[in-house]
């Protein structure tokens, strides 16, 4: 007779695990919460105060970055990764961040890892104010392979139904600003890993002052307390990641305007410098955010409101035309 664990599947493991994540979940509830974790399951009561309330959804993962993760030994930031890829995405719709689910899935469970990533989902919540209400953890001994594990986020959000499409908010004129990022966030891994390997460099190597994993490893800058701070300030924003401003940036303008953006204003960690030394401006220019997590549209007249009230700064401005064009 052959037992689940001896197929490579404890369930006595994922109970535990279960257990000694509980007091991370409980960190991030709050008073719209229904239950706790265990059920079938997450509930989550609607707060009030909207007239047309519409629910928002996004969904991501965080790539290779990953790979460096566990290349690097180093689990406790990814989980900030995987909600901010999300919660990003919805303050662009101008919603507010609700909750959060995880799915956590990997070879073998390893207990002491596997918290780890929760603790840093739990803190990604936090940091963007919504609640983490559920999960899923999976045991696949056939699909992954000793050690290495994947990640999937899923965030609800709410917003007023005539605030989602900010293109009818963009007007010619309007100044770019830049939120800086904190690194590459979770983009062009693949891409970064290359240059590493090319240059002969390892995760050890010392970069700017730290290891070369710290810097890649840095986490994901979620701005969700920044959006809902200025949101009565600006006309709309930009979650810049894959496809770099190039493409992002046109997905909240109206068909007839463009950007016109001043590459020579783009503050840019020192990591790009590294990067750049092996990639062509142009695959810079679309893989990466080169320094800016996000972009915010902002009223003339609101321009010194928003600088004053966050670390951003002019990259550029709404122009007639289409597209991205850089000066």
């Amino acid at each position: 007779m052959i037992s689940y664990k001896e197929a490579g599947v404890d369930i006595d493991a994922g109970n535990s695990f279960v257990e000694a994540i509980k007091p991370l979940v409980a960190s991030t509830q709050n008073e719209h919460c229904i239950g706790g974790i265990g059920s079938f399951s997450g509930a989550f009561a609607l707060p009030s105060g909207y007239k047309e309330p519409v629910l928002l959804s996004a969904t991501d993962g965080v790539g290779t970055k990953l790979r460096l993760a566990i290349d690097y030994d180093k689990f406790d930031t990814v989980g900030i990764d995987l909600v901010a890829m999300c919660v990003n995405d919805l303050i662009c719709n101008f919603g507010k961040p609700l909750f959060f689910l995880d799915y956590y899935a990997t070879g073998a469970l390893d207990i002491k890892d596997a918290k780890a990533v929760v603790a840093g989902i739990a803190e990604g919540c936090k940091q963007a104010g919504c609640a983490l209400v559920g999960g899923e953890t999976a045991e696949m001994p056939s699909m992954y392979e000793v050690g290495d594990f994947d990640l999937a986020g899923f965030a609800v959000g709410i917003a007023e139904r005539g605030q989602i499409d900010r293109r009818e908010f963009v007007r010619s004129g309007d100044v770019l600003v830049a939120l800086p990022s904190t690194g590459l966030h979770s983009n062009g891994f693949s891409l970064a890993r290359a240059v590493i390997k090319k240059l002969g460099l390892d995760l050890k190597s010392e970069f700017d002052g730290r290891t070369l994993g710290e810097v890649l490893l840095e986490p994901t800058r979620i701005y969700v307390k920044e959006f809902l701070a200025l949101k009565e300030h600006i006309s709309a924003l930009a979650h810049i990641t894959g496809g770099g401003i190039l493409e992002n940036l046109p997905r909240v303008l109206p068909k007839t305007l463009g950007a016109k953006v001043d590459e020579a204003a783009i503050k840019a960690p020192a990591i790009y410098e590294l990067l750049s030394s092996q990639v062509e401006k142009s695959e810079m220019r679309r893989t990466f955010n080169c320094g800016v997590g996000m972009v915010l549209v902002v009223p003339k007249q609101n321009v010194d409101k928003v600088l004053r009230a966050s670390d951003g700064y002019i990259i550029g401005e709404i122009v007639e035309g289409s597209g991205v064009s850089y000066c």
